[in-house]
């Protein structure tokens, strides 16, 4: 078994990396002041996509090299960490046409706020259950999350 990529397979996260800071140079120094509910959608969804992408990569590696597939483990806590809390951040921020603020559980019930808000909520519930398989609710809330092996 190989232990890395094909030198034929194209490596996309160099351009996602540069979208993303093409995207912050052109937006946000012109942009709103606060962030918006579409702006905090769009990088939930950024990070649940590179959550995967660690898991995939913690998992596969873990199996060869454990001190690796450790580090990768923890990378991928901390990006769900992130992801929540861009989560968090959503229900925070108002509505953009009536300014109200809905409470942050309302995601529990299923259908907070209509589609097309309520993709966020779906997305992070989806995440968060392969977090439950993934994690234990200590691992969640440790200050290091990394597992130190010598």
């Amino acid at each position: 078994m190989s232990r890395t990529a094909s030198p034929t397979a194209q490596d996309f996260v160099p351009f996602a990396t540069a979208a993303l800071d093409f995207h912050r140079a052109l937006n946000v120094p012109g942009g709103p002041l606060v962030t918006t509910r579409p702006e905090l959608d769009a990088l939930h969804a950024h990070l649940v996509s590179l959550h995967g992408l660690l898991d995939a990569h913690a998992v596969r590696t873990g199996r060869l090299v454990p001190i690796e597939g450790d580090q990768l483990s923890a990378a991928r806590i901390r990006i769900w960490q992130a992801a929540d809390h861009v989560h968090a951040a959503y229900h925070a921020a108002p509505h953009p046409g009536s300014g109200e603020v809905p409470d942050r559980d309302a995601c529990q019930v299923g259908l907070p706020e209509g589609a097309p808000e309520l993709t966020i909520c779906q997305r992070h519930q989806r995440t968060a259950h392969l977090v439950r398989r993934r994690t234990t609710p200590a691992d969640l809330h440790a200050p290091f999350t990394g597992l130190v092996r010598h």
